[in-house]
């Protein structure tokens, strides 16, 4: 098991504060959490508490990226997507370069429940044009999506699990925006993952070929620009595609997937695997994963239920 990805975020963090001089960071009184308190410590001219007004904290972000600087906004994901209006005119509209970045994403933050479960996010900033979303799978991936949104143009949001996750990528790994990474291949079934979720995925995927079924697994970091290429190819080549992410079955990674999937001759049909359109709840991560079949055994038993 690997680091949870806030970790590997604040680590990442200071390393682009020591290489780029125009990286800012800004933080609601969560900076422990978020794990932006490195920087804060090693660059603490650069780094603003702004205490709980993360519409407040919106705005200045907006103003010093258009003052030449990188902001990186930090905060838990339920909390920026509770400012949507703010993020919409301020952040969107404007094309303000800036990086929203959400942590404790989805039912996997456990005991902090519903109010602080970010399972909504992904459907609200997907939908604002010219304005990237992105939710890496591992450390490795996560560090490079850091290097790499340092030179991005526009607004992106970034979404960051409590909890640790399994690393799935290799060292050699190079993070390609908007392109999907292929983990494994097979021709019964693809599952796109995302996040958390990939790390199972590609678990129930190795369990799943012990008993001869062979299944794809496609680690998908970019939700907007979504990768239309890789879908329309597994649309054309496997009987049934699996979303697999921690959010809300509606309007997440397998809303844009069916998005897609419906502007294709494909053959495929989509089964989404994620939280069925409720509210979270306290709970211990892995409780609350197995509630929602959203771990390992949960994303195999629904696969083969799907493949009979």
């Amino acid at each position: 098991m690997g680091n949870a990805t806030r970790v590997s975020f604040g680590q990442a963090l200071v390393e682009l504060g020591r290489e780029h001089k125009n990286v800012v960071v800004l933080d609601a009184d969560l900076s422990k959490s978020t794990k932006s308190e490195s920087f804060g410590k090693e660059f603490p001219e650069r780094f603003f508490q702004m205490g709980i007004q993360e519409a407040n904290m919106i705005g200045v972000a907006a103003g010093m990226a258009f003052a030449g600087k990188i902001p990186f906004l930090c905060s838990f994901g339920a909390f920026l997507t509770g400012r949507f209006d703010t993020i919409r005119v301020t952040v969107g509209y404007a094309q303000a370069n800036v990086r929203l970045v959400g942590t404790h994403a989805g039912v996997g933050i456990g005991d902090d429940g519903c109010s602080q479960m970010a399972l909504e996010d992904l459907a609200c900033l997907r939908t604002l044009p010219q304005f990237a979303v992105l939710q890496p799978a591992d450390d490795v991936e996560t560090k490079h999506m850091m290097k790499y949104l340092v030179k991005h143009q526009g607004p992106a949001y970034i979404r960051l699990t409590r909890q640790n996750v399994i690393d799935v990528n290799k060292s050699d790994y190079k993070f390609e925006f908007g392109k999907g990474v292929k983990l494994k291949d097979g021709k019964d079934a693809a599952i796109f993952a995302t996040g958390a979720l990939t790390g199972n995925a590609l678990e129930a995927a190795k369990k799943l070929e012990a008993e001869g079924f062979s299944i794809a697994v496609v680690n998908i970091h970019t939700i907007k620009p979504i990768d239309r290429d890789i879908i329309n190819e597994y649309s054309k080549k496997v009987p049934v595609i699996f979303s697999a992410e921690d959010h809300n079955v509606i309007g997440g990674l397998g809303g844009a997937i069916a998005e897609t999937m419906a502007e294709v001759a494909g053959k495929s049909r989509l089964v989404r695997i994620g939280v069925q359109d409720v509210y979270g709840e306290s709970g211990l991560p892995e409780d609350l994963y197995k509630k929602h079949g959203l771990d390992i055994e949960g994303i195999t038993k629904t696969v083969k239920s799907a493949l009979r």
